[in-house]
């Protein structure tokens, strides 16, 4: 992706100017919503090191950035959809962010529906864990169906 083109995690913004300066090391998030933004932009530029600093300490394990790594070439993040944030706010020490995620592994498309939790310590937002709000499961496109990334085309004419 060039910086100029889309976020990745559909603010409408461009990357250089949501994501890319948090993944960089040049900004920190505001908001459980932009950490969860930009956690989702990681997964999609296969950034395994923001994604283990993102999450919170007691939550990390010693091999979690090789497991990451591990399952970037299985699964490509496609569509993030924010459900509800609940507090999370710049002046929150928690918050709770709702979301589907689209996301192709093999030849399948499958979604990932969540409520994440988030803390905010010393300024920084880390994600806690999320609980799965029902089973990730495939979407089985049609042809003719309009595609999943909302560009008005059908999907034999886009994504298929």
């Amino acid at each position: 992706m060039n910086d100029k083109a889309d976020c990745y995690c559909g603010s409408e913004l461009s990357f250089e100017h949501c994501c890319g300066p948090l993944l960089a090391g040049k900004q920190i998030a505001q908001t459980a919503e932009q950490l969860m933004r930009s956690r989702f932009s990681a997964f999609c530029t296969e950034n395994a090191d923001y994604l283990v600093t993102s999450h919170h300490p007691s939550k990390r394990s010693p091999n979690d950035k090789l497991e990451l790594e591990g399952t970037f070439n299985q699964c490509k993040w496609l569509q993030l959809n924010i459900v509800e944030s609940k507090q999370g706010l710049s002046n929150d020490t928690h918050g709770e962010v709702e979301f589907v995620a689209i996301y192709r592994q093999n030849d399948d498309l499958s979604r990932l529906h969540e409520r994440s939790a988030f803390v905010k310590e010393n300024n920084h937002w880390f994600y806690l864990d999320g609980l799965i709000l029902d089973q990730s499961e495939a979407i089985k496109l049609k042809r003719n169906d309009p595609c999943w990334c909302n560009s008005g085309k059908k999907f034999k004419k886009c994504h298929g």
